[in-house]
């Protein structure tokens, strides 16, 4: 019983990572199957399909993309915060470390933010 604790954390972390690109390469496939029967009928691709298709190009990173992700890391900071607010009543040693914990996500969520302000203009 008590491998299982370990054996459930590794599975998730492999969840985590695994499942989306599964998920992503079954609706890839079933684009290629759409595209397949479509040539099979004899209609026409446009150019701007078929560049879609062959270019993985991600989005180019946005202010207000980084203003949100500093916003969510911010908000865990403040539930780390508030767990050691909330735990401090019964085990008072407990307050410190935590705020200790939650300065790492809020330190990030400060520096997205500012990073945002900072390219908002050359976007």
């Amino acid at each position: 019983m008590e491998i299982l604790i370990p054996i459930t954390m590794f599975a998730m972390i492999a969840a985590i990572v695994i499942a989306p690109r599964y998920f992503k390469s079954i609706e890839r496939q079933k684009l290629q199957d759409t595209l397949r029967a479509s040539i099979e009928k004899g209609a026409t691709l446009p150019p701007e399909v078929i560049d879609a298709l062959t270019s993985d190009v991600k989005a180019p990173p946005s202010p207000y993309k980084d203003l949100r992700a500093g916003i969510v890391w911010l908000g865990v900071a403040v539930g780390f915060a508030a767990l050691g607010f909330a735990v401090s009543f019964e085990e008072p040693d407990a307050f410190y470390p935590l705020i200790g914990i939650a300065a790492f996500p809020g330190f990030i969520g400060l520096a997205l933010i500012a990073l945002s302000f900072v390219t908002r203009g050359k976007v």
